[in-house]
């Protein structure tokens, strides 16, 4: 250790002279070491996606998936650590179990969202744990907001997006999302399209190309009858197809 952050990064606990905890920076570096999640919200539901970086060729396709549902009206996407993004996951869903036995209804998005930003902050204040070293964004329906899209951060922090991206090249994916966004001036983009769009950015902000992935496809939308559920497989296919394609168009475009 050397410089302003000598003997400041060993616990949670403690602040360094600039006001950084860097344990907490610490976190979000493993966040931008993961694979690329992203999510936009659609004028009927929410969509997300996730680059899911493959260690091994001989993985079963289709395992250990990085997105999933926490309830029938909400699902997460996560990035990072895997086992961390997990451990995130199932507690989210012991949120929405508990609320549910106690009010006999489903969580509204933003109590689960700041019930789970304040379980992560926890894991900033004390010196006997670490911080998660996973992001996630959640997809909630809800009865006052609609359909609304969330990111959570290691370090407890939580806001609301119509689209962002988190992960390996996050900075390319949101300056796509917000192109898209922009387009969408009259509010019309539907999770169909926006299905394919993901799936592009997807396969065109991939920077190691001779690494495989595979593109993780779920939403929450009127089609699938306000509940969180995978993308259907023709439409995923349809999407991938389609992604490959334009990146086969711009790499011949640029030879």
């Amino acid at each position: 250790m050397s410089g302003i952050g000598t003997g400041y990064d060993l616990s949670t606990t403690t602040y360094s002279p600039d006001g950084k905890v860097f344990q907490v920076d610490y976190a979000c570096k493993a966040v931008d070491n993961g694979g690329l999640a992203l999510g936009v919200t659609c004028s009927d539901g929410v969509v997300l996606g996730v680059e899911k970086l493959l260690a091994f060729k001989m993985l079963v396709p289709g395992s250990n998936r990085r997105i999933a549902a926490v309830d029938r009206h909400a699902g997460m996407a996560g990035t990072g650590l895997a086992p961390d993004a997990r451990a995130i996951v199932t507690r989210a869903r012991q949120e929405c179990a508990q609320y549910l036995s106690f009010y006999g209804d489903r969580i509204p998005a933003k109590i689960l969202a700041d019930r789970m930003a304040h379980y992560l902050h926890m894991f900033t204040l004390y010196w006997s744990v670490r911080p998660f070293g996973a992001s996630t964004l959640l997809a909630v329906k809800d009865h006052e907001l609609g359909y609304a899209l969330y990111l959570l951060e290691p370090s407890g922090e939580v806001q609301r997006y119509f689209g962002t991206a988190v992960g390996k090249g996050r900075q390319a994916a949101k300056n796509e999302i917000e192109k898209l966004v922009k387009a969408d001036a009259a509010g019309s983009l539907s999770c169909r399209d926006a299905v394919k769009h993901l799936a592009r950015i997807v396969y065109s902000t991939h920077d190691e190309k001779d690494k495989a992935f595979e593109c993780e496809l779920s939403w929450i939308c009127d089609q699938s009858g306000g509940e969180f559920r995978r993308v259907p497989k023709e439409l995923a296919e349809e999407a991938i197809t389609l992604a490959k394609a334009a990146l086969e168009d711009d790499d011949m475009a640029d030879a």
